[in-house]
C-alpha cells in the first residue's frame, strides 16, 4: 500500500501520552495514529448516511 507523509502539530502532553500508549500496546506510534485516522473516517462516514 502506498502511503503519503502527513505532518501535523500536537500538544506535547498528548504526544507523550500517545508514545506511552504505543509502548504499552507494543505497537508503533505510526500504527496507532493510522488506527485513529481510520476510526475517525469511519465515524464520519456513518454520520453522512
Amino acid at each position: 500500500m502506498d502511503k503519503k507523509q502527513v505532518i501535523f502539530r500536537i500538544e506535547p502532553d498528548k504526544a507523550k501520552k500517545l508514545k506511552i500508549l504505543a509502548i504499552e500496546q507494543d505497537r508503533s506510534l505510526n500504527d496507532m495514529l493510522l488506527e485513529a485516522v481510520r476510526d475517525l473516517l469511519k465515524k464520519y462516514e456513518k454520520a453522512k448516511k
